[in-house]
């Protein structure tokens, strides 16, 4: 085992331990809240928002997966994951530029960030699949993106299983539905609005929202690349 394998060794089982971490106090109290909000919220409601947040999702995913860069199964891991990294820059400067741009109309700007700010998300995961060697026109994969998705945004209760669901990867896709209609887009959606709503929600402020909407979609960004990169890891190290 070459050094560079040592060093991603290290920070995969420190990436695992933070996700395996039992959730806070303060989580559990976010969390029970955040439910109970829900439950006031009429089905109906959810419905058509699950139904929007499905529609979108499945609008960038069939976009994003033809237009990648070309998978290459003989390149090093760690001219691999150089790349990788250069993507992840790129996109997280982009996104800090457009939750800057949305952030600095107020609140009618700031419901353009959704849309805009998760083909910028979805985007960066179908690169980096493409740039671990994965082939994104796969039914399979792009489900896998999903889930790697929904970990990052997530709280940490859900995090724990999820991250177990990825550890065991290989054995759990020969369970998927046969058809994406049949994914989980209600929790997919809560657990991604309950978790953007709190980190975004001052983005709609006026003044401050620009700096916000900046800083909020860098970290972001730059959390999902992290996540997928160790995602990725998981399955190419096992």
């Amino acid at each position: 085992m070459d050094n560079y394998q040592h060093y991603i060794n290290a920070e995969l089982n420190s990436w695992l331990y933070q996700m395996k971490k039992p959730p806070s106090i303060g989580s559990k109290l976010t969390h029970g809240v955040q439910g109970k909000i829900n439950q006031w919220i009429p089905e109906k409601v959810h419905k058509v928002v699950t139904a929007a947040i499905e529609n979108m999702v499945k609008a960038v995913i069939s976009g994003s997966s033809w237009i990648v860069p070309r998978p290459d199964s003989d390149m090093p891991l760690k001219v691999r994951e150089l790349k990788v990294r250069s993507r992840i820059k790129w996109y997280r400067n982009t996104a800090s530029v457009e939750g800057a741009v949305t952030g600095a109309g107020g609140i009618l700007m700031g419901f353009a960030d959704f849309p805009a700010f998760l083909t910028i998300k979805m985007k960066l995961l179908f690169d980096i699949a493409a740039l671990y060697g994965f082939d994104t026109k796969d039914y399979q994969e792009r489900l896998f993106l999903l889930y790697v998705f929904q970990l990052s945004f997530s709280n940490q209760g859900r995090r724990n299983d999820l991250v177990g669901l990825l550890e065991n990867w290989d054995v759990y896709k020969e369970t998927l539905p046969k058809s994406m209609d049949k994914f989980d887009w209600k929790t997919f959606q809560l657990d991604y609005r309950d978790y953007i709503d709190l980190a975004k929600l001052a983005q709609l402020i006026p003044i401050i929202g620009a700096g916000v909407g900046a800083i909020a979609n860098y970290k972001l960004t730059e959390q999902l690349g992290r996540n997928a990169m160790n995602a990725f890891r998981l399955r190419i190290l096992n």
